[in-house]
């Protein structure tokens, strides 16, 4: 039997004890220019350099902590006749039509006949649809389950959140099927100690009103959430999320720090691509959005003792922190050149992923976000140099490991967003 592990991730920059990784496979070049767009892609990614690129993600991730891959875990609980059936109930409610009758029967009663391998794949890497209608025939989709293209981002659909893991509610119903996955793996997982949380849509509504995703949810503090007010999470759904802190009636005081950020461009989908934690004194930053926010308004919320205590506008999100006891030093995304700040925001530059305090990895390809790094006092270590043991990180207090990143990129996010931490040593 797997030892137990007790979900705690009460920082963004604790020692990593385990992340949920996903290593992209076929359902990344299940596409095409066409499907691009709606598959959540700026580009298409050729996926055997993505699967290089990516290995030296896993490669760093294994040598430092407990990885655990989403297909090994999915695998291991459709082994179970029951929680399989429960699975593929889960995924009709959001994905009625593999319930319909055919003279096939369902694509779910053909689903439920594979291995828990088989479907595993299946779920991830999407059915291909067989012509055997005028329907289907004249259909432009390939696809009778549609792939998921994004599952190599695993930080958005489930996120820890001190004990707990809350549950992605998506901005593109193509990620649905992602956060039915990532709870029933959290549900189903024996060696997972843990409880799910999720936030339910509004009854009766068709719109995606209440949605969220955890590249805009931080966990600056014990007492400290940071999230993001954009494309991906709305004002509904972090209300929900007070109200449920309300609920508890803690008598420690939490604070919820929203900051607000464009719809456009894409690069800005979500909070960690413009702020990330680097150390317990540092952090990554997008200048023009994070120091000078303009339109868009910080607000800190305070709840206690059952009440929501306080809501005020605040200078910006690095002044609310200070206010509450966190003196963070802004390492700037791109240096301190507007040009190269913009052109490096866009590839992930300020998408840093902590694996200890002053320990991080992100993209190599950002040059003048790294010599910023470098300048703030970390090392810059190759991840290859660091996975062949050519380099020993514990020499040094502060150091990031860079990884090559061309095709990855594409995809739209960097190593915070390919990493779902479940457990960190408490600062």
């Amino acid at each position: 039997m797997n030892p137990i592990v007790e979900v705690n991730v009460q920082s963004e920059i604790g020692k990593l004890n385990g992340v949920i990784i996903h290593t992209p496979g076929e359902e990344v070049e299940n596409m095409t220019p066409e499907n691009a767009e709606r598959a959540l892609y700026s580009d298409i990614i050729n996926l055997s350099i993505a699967r290089k690129e990516y290995k030296q993600i896993s490669g760093v991730l294994s040598k430092l902590t407990k990885t655990y891959e989403v297909k090994d875990l999915l695998c291991n609980i459709l082994k179970d006749d029951k929680i399989k059936q429960e699975v593929l109930d889960r995924i009709e409610r959001i994905e009625p039509f593999i319930g319909e009758k055919s003279p096939k029967g369902s694509l779910k009663e053909q689903l439920l006949e594979e291995n828990a391998e088989n479907l595993s794949r299946l779920l991830i890497e999407g059915v291909e649809m067989v012509k055997d209608n005028l329907t289907k025939f004249l259909s432009k989709d390939w696809f009778a389950l549609r792939p998921m293209h994004n599952f190599f981002f695993t930080r958005d659909a489930s996120m820890s959140m001190y004990n707990e893991v809350l549950i992605g509610r998506m901005a593109n119903s193509i990620r649905d099927r992602e956060s039915v996955i990532m709870q029933s793996i959290f549900d189903f997982t024996p060696e997972f100690k843990t409880q799910t949380l999720t936030i339910p849509p509004i009854s009766g509504s068709t719109q995606r009103v209440r949605t969220i995703e955890g590249g805009d949810v931080l966990i600056a503090r014990d007492d400290i959430l940071v999230i993001g007010n954009g494309a991906r999470t709305s004002t509904q759904a972090i209300d929900m999320l007070i109200n449920e802190f309300i609920h508890r009636k803690s008598e420690k005081a939490q604070h919820i720090i929203v900051q607000q950020l464009p719809h456009t461009p894409e690069s800005f989908i979500h909070l960690d691509m413009v702020f990330t934690l680097l150390d317990q004194d540092k952090c990554m930053a997008f200048e023009p959005l994070i120091l000078n926010p303009g339109s868009y308004q910080t607000v800190h919320i305070k709840i206690q003792n059952g009440k929501l205590q306080s809501i005020r506008s605040e200078k910006n999100l690095l002044s609310a922190l200070k206010k509450l006891g966190m003196d963070l030093e802004p390492v700037l995304c791109g240096g301190s050149d507007d040009w190269n700040q913009e052109r490096e925001q866009w590839h992930s530059g300020a998408n840093f992923f902590a694996v200890g305090p002053g320990q991080v990895l992100g993209y190599a390809r950002n040059n003048y976000t790294m010599e910023a790094m470098n300048h703030a006092g970390f090392e810059i270590i190759r991840a290859n140099d660091f996975i062949d043991g050519k380099v020993n990180p514990g020499a040094y207090e502060k150091y990031v490991i860079t990884i090559d990143g061309s095709e990855l990129p594409r995809g739209g996010g960097g190593a915070r967003c390919m990493t779902m931490p479940i457990n960190r040593t408490n600062l």
